[in-house]
């Protein structure tokens, strides 16, 4: 499983996620995080893994005018959002 951690990737290169763990955090992000958000008004639906791009622009409709990448890892990808 290891292995598998060091490749993780984000929704903008979906396809390098099918691996073992990369499965694992989309059915968990599809059963669990799609369902709550779709309970939600105005919901999006982006999920867990919804990528940087697609987070960037959501941040910006939303007002934020800065939008960075403070820091990723093979699990986590952090970002930051300024008014």
């Amino acid at each position: 499983m290891r292995s598998d951690a060091r490749r993780i990737s984000f929704a903008n290169d979906w396809w390098k996620n099918l691996n073992t763990v990369g499965r694992l955090y989309y059915s968990a992000s599809t059963t669990l995080c799609c369902a709550h958000s779709l309970s939600e008004d105005g919901a999006a639906a982006l999920g867990a893994q919804a990528g940087e791009a697609r987070l960037a622009s959501v941040f910006k409709k939303a007002g934020f005018g800065e939008f960075t990448r403070a820091k990723s890892t093979s699990f986590n990808l952090i970002l930051e959002a300024k008014v």
